[in-house]
């Protein structure tokens, strides 16, 4: 069977050939975007000798999505016969040509990698999945690209749009610099095309199709129509809002104190997919007086896994606390956390909380902890921030329940009481701390 593009796929080569030097495409989930970059690529990698970047935000996702899928199957369907004559280098994560041209493949999450990946320069860069890619991120590597070859110097992008908050959608739509909202110098560098899944059918099975189509009202836009997010007027948090104070660098100040916070829920483990997930995220205060949200690991846990990944959490990140909200289970929290503490032989201090009030005016005061430039996320937390850009003045609008963000609410909440109301059961009067586990810890702070 002789391989085609779709016509889709063909405006989005006709748009790669034109001037333009950034050139994004960007929609709904699986409509052949990735394939025509990545295809874009290995034609220009072949025509001259050359070296090419493949960078997504994180490195293992980078591997699963392009090294392992996306890069076969193209070599297969349109450059057979040149993967035999190829080789990927698994220590430094490069793919060497015949001609000697190389692509480089690299994650922007950790401090080394990047600055291993962008000792180099490109003739191309192509940022995968850039709505989860920060705009200071995109900047430093767009830094490498100064190749000197035969090839016209070039930079890909794609997404599934987030909101229009995002610098996806400033840059290449408004075409306005993120920054200064100030019109771009050379609006005719930035090109863009919408490509959906719909564009991509014939390559598709259509129970996903169908899939897609019965999503939530705000997943179907974006994964399906491929619509760039509105801004809401009664959102209490945005993308651009999470953006302002992103630490990406992993460069933190000392932690006075750290928390992991525990949001439980009744999902009887992975395979439960009709209950609500468990919400555990790891929170910190800076010397700084700064509040950090340093790592998100909720997910479909029972019970024991979910008490053993909380105390994991709490030892590996030398915590205070285990903050867990009761008013699901009570009692029983406190002894899943106890008996995980058991397991690992480690004396765990446990703090319950109690909602006494709706998640929104929970939510509301650590909002405006955000607003007022005093908290900062760690890195990229996209199920966490889709579910924080979820929450409005009116009410949740997600899908599902925000178990993740209700769970970063109560570790921000139990580090800033001052800020929080008496319904969280974790300001003025708060509950005590005790010891749930079995072998003293060495204390982190004196």
């Amino acid at each position: 069977m002789t391989f085609k593009l779709t016509p889709k796929q063909e405006a989005q080569l006709s748009l790669i050939a034109s001037d333009a030097t950034h050139v994004m495409a960007y929609g709904g989930s699986r409509s052949g975007k990735t394939f025509g970059f990545i295809r874009a690529i290995m034609i220009r990698a072949l025509a001259h000798k050359s070296r090419h970047a493949i960078l997504r935000y994180r490195f293992n996702h980078i591997k699963a999505s392009i090294v392992y899928d996306t890069l076969p199957k193209v070599m297969e369907l349109c450059f057979p016969g040149v993967a035999d004559k190829s080789k990927l280098d698994k220590t430094d994560w490069f793919y060497s040509l015949p001609n000697g041209s190389e692509l480089w493949f690299g994650g922007l999450d950790e401090k080394e990698r990047v600055e291993k990946i962008l000792g180099n320069e490109y003739a191309t860069l192509y940022l995968n999945e850039c709505s989860q890619i920060p705009w200071a991120s995109r900047n430093m590597a767009v830094t490498r690209l100064a190749q000197k070859t035969p090839l016209r110097l070039k930079a890909y992008y794609d997404c599934n749009p987030p909101g229009m908050a995002h610098w996806t959608y400033r840059l290449f739509v408004e075409k306005r610099d993120p920054d200064r909202r100030t019109p771009v110098a050379n609006p005719g560098n930035y090109a863009a095309l919408l490509m959906n899944p719909q564009d991509n059918a014939a390559n598709l099975d259509q129970r996903y199709l169908e899939e897609l189509q019965a999503m939530s009202e705000s997943m179907r836009r974006r994964f399906f129509l491929g619509q760039f997010a509105d801004a809401s007027d009664t959102a209490l948090w945005t993308l651009e809002l999470l953006d302002q104070q992103r630490v990406v660098d992993g460069s933190l100040p000392e932690m006075a104190r750290i928390v992991v916070a525990v949001d439980p829920s009744g999902v009887s483990g992975e395979e439960d997919k009709r209950s609500d997930e468990v919400g555990l995220v790891v929170c910190g205060l800076g010397r700084d007086g700064r509040g950090y949200v340093l790592e998100d690991l909720s997910g479909r846990m029972a019970p024991a896994q979910w008490g053993d990944a909380a105390v994991s959490a709490f030892q590996r990140h030398e915590a205070d606390a285990i903050v867990a909200e009761e008013n699901f289970g009570g009692a029983m929290v406190a002894e899943i956390v106890r008996s995980a503490g058991a397991r690992q032989g480690i004396s765990v201090s446990y703090r319950p909380v109690k909602a006494s009030r709706g998640k929104i005016v929970r939510a509301e005061p650590i909002a405006a902890l955000f607003e007022q430039q005093k908290v900062s996320l760690v890195g990229l937390f996209p199920e966490l921030e889709d579910q924080l850009c979820a929450m409005t003045t009116a009410g949740y609008v997600g899908s599902r329940s925000p178990d993740r963000a209700d769970a970063m609410i109560w570790g921000l909440a139990s580090l800033f009481p001052a800020m929080t109301k008496p319904e969280f059961g974790i300001g003025g009067r708060r509950a005590p701390v005790v010891n749930v586990g079995y072998s003293s810890m060495k204390k982190r702070r004196a």
